[in-house]
């Protein structure tokens, strides 16, 4: 009875893991190496024909998209997922198929007057369309007889609509042992989906820390806030960006945004024109329309019962071609459009910046997380200009990070979450699904809640039975380059991101000093800091 990890080891993209027992393998998760995190998406390490199930926590694409590779390279067995997952991973899978032909295309294209040697996509349209001839579904809190010895539960992770935990009751020989895959767990109040499942109690538990080293700034009203934005935006003339990713993230804003329209909130222009500009969230939106029994909260029931469209309002647009998305910003009409990717690394968003960046009137709106080395992030950071498409773009516009819409579970919702397997409590917490300097540090923060837990290495294997470590794993080399038009790195600020590595582990190992030290030491480090911030 062993456990590997194949993924999201101290990173937050590409989650793979592996279960081994009673001589069959059991993959949970398949995704895609993104940003900063990507190493190799071209090879596996294990046998695609030797995993004989895979279980698919949710539709996002760093914990399915390598699914296509996984079926291209050998997998013939079986993938369970709740039925909405299925649907949603229907129309992603496709669309990151067709990116992946187009990057090709590109490299092949640029190749060609190097010389340099033929690309082949990492899969193709034809390789995700046969994931499906694999996929059964299942319902939240039906138990399902995977193979002998192992019994498998998806229960609500409030993620993502259709969005998973996993629960399976183990049993090889003797030994029986229960293990929880918590997946993606959801931040709570969400619209449209319902708050995550706590459990009693497990033997192991597999768990993200995406923000296992802070919580959510507060926003006491969504719908108040972005009514204010998209006011103040469209009194001075502008155009509110809003990039975001096309599942999930942009039905939220839709619904928000049918709140804002349905109370008149926006007084400068009480009807402004909204654009949807990404295929994939047109199609996206379709499914989060259709058939929703036992996947939607209260409210969204209450308007489903009343026949309200969730997503729908007066002067709701969605672009189709790339014409009509160039379309956009050849119209001085103020506007607010809504398109992928959320963190401005691809796609159409990229265009809408490029014209909208520059001029003072507009507003750029964040509405999720901003990983690091991505354009996005920089924007965030304060950039004064960037490069996009060879060419270099002032940044004028008003940035703004709307904290209140995330769809991860912040660290005050992950420890209480996790503090509630108390029957039996767990003999082991492995943290996954967080960077390098958050994984450990909410690993060390459980144990000082009095867990054991630690935050795995790639390839580490851990074996359940006798519950230790038989093989130990490694922190693979990022080779990711930071987007087109990054500033320079220079050795002095390499120094400065040292030296702050190193303090962080000082802090870290100053849990326990009396009350004084600690006191004496922040008062310290916040004269330093107010002598710098300027």
């Amino acid at each position: 009875m062993k456990l590997s990890f194949y993924g999201a080891d101290q990173c937050v993209t590409g989650s793979c893991h592996c279960l081994e027992v009673n001589g069959k393998k059991i993959l949970v998760d398949c995704g895609l190496q993104q940003g900063r995190d990507e190493v190799d998406n071209q090879s596996l390490p294990f046998a695609p024909g030797s995993i004989d199930y895979l279980l698919v926590t949710h539709a996002h694409i760093d914990h399915s998209g390598r699914i296509p590779m996984l079926v291209k390279q050998g997998f013939k067995g079986r993938i369970l997922t709740t039925r909405l997952t299925a649907e949603l991973l229907n129309i992603m899978l496709l669309d990151s198929a067709h990116i992946q032909e187009q990057d090709a295309e590109w490299k092949n294209r640029k190749g060609e007057r190097s010389g340099a040697a033929h690309v082949e996509p990492l899969y193709t349209i034809e390789d995700a369309q046969r994931v499906q001839e694999y996929v059964t579904t299942c319902e939240y809190g039906q138990v399902v007889e995977l193979c002998e010895g192992v019994e498998v539960e998806f229960v609500d992770a409030g993620h993502l609509l259709g969005s998973a935990c996993i629960a399976m009751d183990l049993k090889e020989g003797d030994v029986k042992k229960r293990i929880v895959f918590s997946g993606d767990l959801g931040n709570i109040k969400q619209p449209i989906i319902r708050d995550p499942v706590h459990f009693q109690g497990a033997d192991y538990v597999v768990m993200e820390s995406t923000y296992g080293d802070r919580n959510h700034t507060e926003v006491w009203s969504y719908t108040d806030d972005l009514a204010k934005l998209i006011d103040e935006t469209m009194a001075r003339g502008g155009n509110v960006i809003i990039p975001s990713f096309a599942v999930g993230r942009t039905q939220e804003l839709l619904y928000f945004i049918r709140e804002i329209k349905d109370q008149h909130m926006v007084k400068s222009n009480p009807d402004f024109p909204v654009y949807i500009d990404s295929p994939l969230a047109k199609r996206a939106t379709t499914i989060f329309t259709g058939d929703l029994q036992g996947y939607l909260d209260d409210d969204a029931l209450k308007l489903v019962k009343d026949g309200t469209h969730m997503f729908n309002f007066t002067n709701l647009r969605m672009t189709e071609t790339s014409e009509e998305s160039k379309a956009l910003n050849e119209d001085r009409t103020p506007k607010v459009i809504i398109s992928a990717s959320g963190m401005c690394d691809a796609g159409r968003i990229r265009h809408h910046l490029k014209h909208n960046l520059w001029r003072p009137e507009c507003t750029v709106v964040f509405v999720g997380y901003q990983g690091e080395g991505t354009l996005g992030r920089h924007l965030l950071e304060g950039a004064k200009s960037v490069k996009l498409f060879g060419e270099e773009i002032a940044v004028k516009a008003q940035i703004v990070n709307f904290h209140g819409l995330s769809s991860h579970a912040d660290r005050d919702h992950l420890l209480g979450w996790i503090q509630d397997f108390k029957a039996p409590k767990p003999e082991h917490v492995f943290v996954v699904h967080g960077d390098r300097e958050v994984a450990p540090f909410f690993a060390q923060t459980l144990c000082g809640l009095g867990f054991e837990a630690h935050a795995p290495q790639y390839t580490e294997v851990y074996d359940l039975a006798a519950n230790r470590q038989i093989e130990v794993g490694y922190l693979p080399e990022r080779k990711a380059k930071p987007f087109d038009g990054a500033p320079k790195t220079s050795s002095a600020y390499q120094s400065l991101v040292s030296v702050g590595e190193m303090l962080m582990e000082l802090i870290r190992r100053s849990r326990g000093r009396d009350n004084k030290s600690l006191a004496s030491f922040a008062d310290s480090l916040r004269k330093l800091i107010e002598k710098w911030d300027v």
